[in-house]
């Protein structure tokens, strides 16, 4: 008895997204189905990065294609595409980048840009084009997290070219100051900083840009808000009540901008004694779980205290570049899979179909 089409896709619709919930054939993620006598090929595109899922969702769909009678060989090809996304009104996207996310906190001491990072390595160990943006211009830590120092080079005379490394580009207000000089600016000059930072940096076809914001709701948070298109945000906090109160003010401000909240990611939530495994929760159990449910948001996911955490992003090298396969890693990967997932559900930006129009005057 032939394999019919029909079949096939029945049975394989039966494997579905991890993180959506949804089945690949329903959504036409599962594309140019190929039957050849018992061997059957085809393709799944997802719209976002997801490396770490191919193992896992390869043996299901071969499951799902053997289970019809007559298939032997099955052959699945992943991809992802991740396509730009709708921003705040009136503001134009940026050359060279798909989607701005920014990571931000309401209060410092929360662990926000060892997350920034290792968020943006996660991406980019699932698949995708990353770039990190350090906009802390008061207390800039991403040259020392990533092991990377001196000016931007300029191939143009115009802009800079962001530094690469660890599988990132990356750029900085602290690779055009000296490490020791104090950031002695008023607000606007900082936001002016800000901004020139982003647009005149050469990102080369990134699919996220991850940026590191400074900690608090000032001036350099309102110019990323009003003049750069920030596909989404992050909100990161520890569970203690004090950041709590803090991390609800960085929600309020997102929200009167019209930026959607990504999702809220608890660090430093529980600390496992590395001598006798003893379980503590220091900073307290859950608020971070509980701020997320009184506002509406996702929960991205909990993040250990650590020492192991603390020595390599000091080291230059963070944890998901040191230990890609680590507990943690997976943690942040997790993180990082959602956060790409909740991108790819928002509405998608046209404006590049759209002709330019010119009215020029007949002489």
């Amino acid at each position: 008895m032939p394999i019919t089409e029909q079949a096939l896709l029945t049975a394989l619709s039966s494997v579905q997204d991890p993180h959506t919930g949804q089945d690949f054939v329903s959504t036409r993620a599962l594309r140019n189905l190929r039957i050849e006598g018992s061997s059957v090929a085809f393709d799944v595109e997802m719209g976002y990065p997801a490396n770490s899922l191919v193992p896992a969702l390869r043996s299901a769909f071969t499951a799902a294609a053997q289970a019809v009678p007559g298939v032997g060989d099955v052959s699945v090809t992943f991809s992802s595409k991740v396509v730009a996304h709708a921003v705040q009104r009136g503001v134009q996207l940026l050359p060279g980048v798909k989607n701005v996310i920014a990571v931000a906190s309401g209060k410092g001491g929360v662990g926000k840009s060892t997350t920034a990072v290792n968020l943006a390595l996660a991406l980019a160990a699932e698949g995708a084009n990353v770039g990190l943006l350090d906009a802390d211009i008061y207390g800039p830590s991403q040259p020392t997290m990533t092991g990377t120092s001196g000016p931007p080079e300029s191939l143009d005379g115009k802009t800079m070219e962001p530094q690469r490394a660890l599988g990132l580009q990356i750029n900085s207000i602290g690779f055009l100051v000296k490490e020791e000089q104090a950031m002695i600016w008023r607000g606007p000059m900082a936001s002016q900083a800000l901004e020139q930072l982003i647009t005149q940096t050469r990102w080369d076809n990134l699919d996220y840009l991850i940026v590191d914001m400074p900690p608090g709701t000032g001036d350099v948070q309102l110019t990323l808000a009003q003049k750069v298109p920030v596909t989404g945000a992050v909100i990161v906090t520890t569970p203690q009540d004090i950041a709590l109160i803090d991390a609800r003010k960085g929600i309020t401000m997102f929200q009167k901008v019209g930026i959607p909240i990504l999702g809220i990611v608890e660090n430093m939530a529980v600390h496992v004694c590395s001598n006798c495994g003893h379980v503590e929760h220091i900073f307290g159990a859950d608020g971070g779980k509980h701020l997320a449910a009184a506002n509406g948001m996702d929960y991205l996911g909990a993040l250990p205290l650590a020492l192991s955490i603390r020595e390599q992003a000091d080291s230059g090298r963070p944890t998901v570049a040191t230990d890609p396969e680590g507990e943690v890693a997976a943690l942040y990967k997790a993180i990082a899979r959602t956060v790409a997932v909740k991108v790819a559900q928002q509405a998608k930006d046209f404006s590049s179909r759209f002709p330019t129009i010119t009215v020029s005057k007949n002489t």
